[in-house]
């Protein structure tokens, strides 16, 4: 099989840039990619922990609205046909 070119409309995943956590536990999500990702001041991220033998081993953001919205349409069907 051949490999696969290096595109990245084939991307799922990438380092975009590291933050660092202050004293307070804060961290900055840099310009560029608060403006790629869409996020302005006030939006809510939701926190997601992915956890391996018990430990986290990665952590992602997610817009909360997006999140909602997958919730519903995962949930939706399967609840309308259980209420039914």
């Amino acid at each position: 099989m051949a490999a696969q070119p290096k595109n990245e409309d084939n991307e799922c995943c990438r380092v975009e840039a590291l933050v660092s956590v202050d004293e307070r536990g804060q961290m900055v999500l840099p310009k560029d990619v608060r403006k790629a990702a869409g996020i302005r001041p006030g939006d809510k991220l939701a926190l997601i922990l992915w956890r391996k033998n018990h430990a986290v081993c990665c952590i992602s953001l997610i817009k909360a609205e997006q999140l909602t919205g997958m919730v519903r349409g995962r949930l939706g069907p399967l609840m309308k046909d259980i209420i039914s």
